[in-house]
């Protein structure tokens, strides 16, 4: 006796954390959660408290067994999974797996995974934090709730297979939302009017038409435009009406929390959610510094808290005397506002040592770890640095009853810009800004002369699609999930393929659509986004001993349960008719829709299952040569009304498709661009392709034999399948 256990999530920490503790510690790994719900049940009672049973992992049966033993033969035991909700749940788990059920093992939380953090956890130990894992149950089980009841009125109503989740359905109706404004924007004409000035002292400068008449300058036409410049290149002369001088300060941008680093490497290094993460968990659990070992080269990477400890202040202020300029250092520290919302129990991320330059240890990283652990600490270092100073210039030119403005704005000292700016997100850019880096030396007065004027059409634009970066900070600003989950949300919603990324920017795919209108019809409360980020702020208020598990549960189910009865056996989404007929029995044909997209099936079925494949009319009543169609149909169909009107202009609707999937549009476009989703049904009644005959007959009904596969490969299956269940094995080398 007398060793002392220590439990980790990751086996790459274990090394890192072993050369700092020698032999009176054994270090192991729990590989992430080692207890879950079961896979195959709800594994929640409803009726009993929403009591949730857990069963260990199967893969992780070993690795509990493991821990046990090495439980059994120490005097302490610490574990120490990561420092959040999630982290919490582990160690409870462990804690009742070795029988300890949440007493006789300490707690400790290392931010970053350094000598001095670990040995000052180690001496003051925790114990586990009830609330905290009260929080990540009760995120669990609502997950769970949600996927394992959802999820099975999707296989009804769309098609089989498919998932729904609390969190993910809710982004995914972010991006779709967005689409529908960008397809529902009605652009609006607009006219910019830049003009050239020459003033008593060069250069000559730009200015932006910006009043008329006292007025915000707002020109509607082309006709306007002329008449306008008509007006103005007559004018006599031009006078300097005003000139504003000011001086405008930026203040340096706070280290980063998980959001904003993920949304800087997407922006900088193009870099999505998932993979900004599993790099920066890399570096936090420890990189090889040759001789130096492995070490921990960032603070914990989870987190929503701008806080710094006061030794990391001391110690990059330190840097920055001895690296930059006096005057890059600022005469105190930085202080940044914590969010409201922030779980602020540990740091921002930062890098856990001043000593490890990026520089310096470039030659022990990957490329792409190198650039993440660059981009840290350059945003830290710049935290703590001055203010940049601007010296900005607005020149008001009047004449022919209108105000030209110029701007001018010329760095005056670079202060935190010398290491780090912030990138933006890509938008739209309207080149007719007329601000320039240096305009002349005028006064209010001088006369000054019109060298040239430019008419420019212009159009309102829609909101742009969101990009990684875009979509993180618009799950952050609505309170849609946690630090934790960002990265998690944005790979799930792709792997389902919900959304796609298309040149960088996500766009909702046919099913993604369809499964949010459903959803959205079915379950409005659920996908409400203030709902689900009230949701997150019970959760917080569960971690901060505020709320209880089960009182919030049952908050939260009995919302869901009512919407969940109202739809309850109706199963189907009724079909779009549409003006043909099924050539086997002469019933209306209706718009169905598969997982290989969109085709005619017989209303009949499942007594018929006549079909037809469906040639998809482009935005302009034409073939848009990229036909969805379902496998084996056998006749091509051209685009016809189907039974629906425009709501916009009563005229027919019909079949259409765009890159998003296929959708009810106006036979009156272009003037008229009413659209309707397509709803969807019957998913498994697409045609399969047709098996593939071999030379061999059945020996039980005479049958011809059919190619077949399964999990365990292809075999050969009798044709009068499910009345005869005859199989033979596939002979090596045998041609059938």
């Amino acid at each position: 006796m007398g060793k002392s256990l220590l439990v980790v999530e990751s086996p790459t920490k274990v090394k890192t954390i072993k050369k700092y503790l020698g032999t009176d510690f054994i270090v192991m790994a729990s590989m992430g959660h080692v207890m879950d719900l079961p896979k195959k049940s709800l594994g929640i009672d409803i009726r009993n408290n929403f009591e949730p049973t857990y069963d260990v992992i199967e893969t992780r049966k070993k690795t509990v067994a493991d821990i046990k033993a090495a439980a059994a033969s120490v005097e302490n035991i610490y574990l120490a999974p990561d420092p959040d909700r999630e982290g919490e749940a582990i160690a409870w788990h462990i804690a009742n797996a070795i029988g300890k059920k949440g007493k006789g093992a300490y707690r400790v939380l290392f931010n970053d995974l350094t000598k001095k953090t670990i040995l000052a956890s180690i001496a003051k130990p925790l114990k586990l934090d009830y609330d905290k894992y009260e929080a990540q149950q009760t995120r669990r089980i609502l997950d769970r709730l949600v996927g394992y009841q959802i999820s099975p009125v999707l296989w009804d109503k769309v098609q089989k297979g498919l998932s729904a989740g609390r969190v993910q359905s809710v982004a995914v109706r972010i991006v779709v939302d967005r689409e529908r404004e960008i397809l529902n924007f009605k652009p609006e004409e607009y006219w910019n009017m830049l003009a050239q000035f020459e003033g008593p002292n060069p250069p000559p400068f730009g200015a932006k038409l910006f009043k008329i008449n006292g007025m915000k300058a707002k020109i509607g036409n082309a006709a306007e435009a002329e008449a306008l410049a008509a007006t103005i290149t007559q004018c006599p002369g031009f006078l300097v009406d005003n000139v504003e001088k000011k001086e405008a300060k930026r203040s340096a941008p706070p280290p980063f929390t998980t959001s904003k680093l993920q949304q800087e490497a997407a922006r900088w290094l193009k870099y999505p959610a998932k993979k900004t993460m599993m790099i920066a968990q890399k570096l936090y659990e420890g990189i090889e510094l040759g001789p130096e070992g492995s070490v921990g080269l960032i603070t914990y990477m989870r987190t929503d808290s701008v806080r710094t400890a006061e030794d990391a202040l001391d110690a990059v202020r330190k840097y920055i005397k001895d690296n930059y300029a006096p005057e890059n250092l600022p005469a105190k520290a930085n202080e940044f506002k914590v969010s409201a919302k922030a779980q602020d129990g540990h740091e921002a991320i930062r890098p856990t040592s001043m000593s490890h330059k990026p520089q310096d240890i470039k030659k022990y990283l990957a490329d792409e770890q190198y650039l993440l652990y660059r981009l840290i600490w350059d945003r830290f270092v710049a935290s703590q640095m001055t203010q940049a100073v601007f010296d900005q210039t607005i020149i008001d030119i009047a004449g022919a009853n209108c105000i030209f403005r110029a701007n001018g704005q010329v760095p005056k000292f670079p202060g935190f810009t010398v290491l780090y700016t912030e990138g933006v997100d890509e938008k739209d850019k309207d080149d007719d800004d007329s601000g320039t880096k240096s305009l002349p030396d005028i006064c209010k007065g001088d006369s000054v002369k019109l060298l040239k004027l430019d008419k420019k059409q212009k159009f309102t634009q829609p909101p742009p699609r969101f990009t990684e970066a875009s979509l993180v900070r618009e799950l952050e600003d609505k309170g849609i999930g946690r630090p934790s989950t960002y990265a998690s949300i944005l790979s799930t919603i792709q792997e389902r393929t919900y959304v796609e990324l298309d040149k960088g920017k996500f766009r909702p795919t046919g099913l993604g659509n369809t499964v949010t209108d459903m959803l959205v019809q079915c379950f409005p409360t659920v996908l409400d986004l203030e709902f689900t980020a009230d949701m997150e702020s019970k959760l917080d208020a569960i971690e901060d001993g505020k709320k209880k598990r089960v009182e919030t549960l049952q908050e939260f189910y009995a919302v869901f349960k009512g919407e969940l009865d109202k739809v309850g056996g109706s199963r189907s989404t009724p079909a779009v008719p549409v003006d043909a007929v099924c050539d086997l029995c002469g019933k209306p044909m209706a718009v169905r829709t598969s997982k290989h997209g969109p085709f005619l099936g017989c209303t009949g079925y499942p007594e018929c299952k006549g079909i037809k494949r469906i040639t998809i009319a482009d935005g302009n009543g034409g073939s848009n040569g990229n036909n969805n169609t379902a496998h084996g149909a056998n006749e091509n169909v051209p685009a016809v009304p189907v039974d629906a009107v425009c709501d916009l202009c009563g005229k027919p609707m019909a079949v259409r498709a765009g890159k998003y999937g296929p959708f009810l549009g106006c036979t009156g476009y272009p003037e008229c661009k009413g659209i309707k989703r397509i709803s969807n049904d019957q998913g498994d009644a697409a045609p399969k392709k047709p098996p593939v005959l071999s030379k061999e007959v059945c020996d039980l009904c005479g049958k011809p034999m059919a190619v077949r596969t399964s999990k365990h490969g292809p075999f050969l299956g009798c044709t009068g399948y499910p009345e005869c269940k005859s199989i033979k094995k596939i002979s090596k080398g045998k041609k059938n």
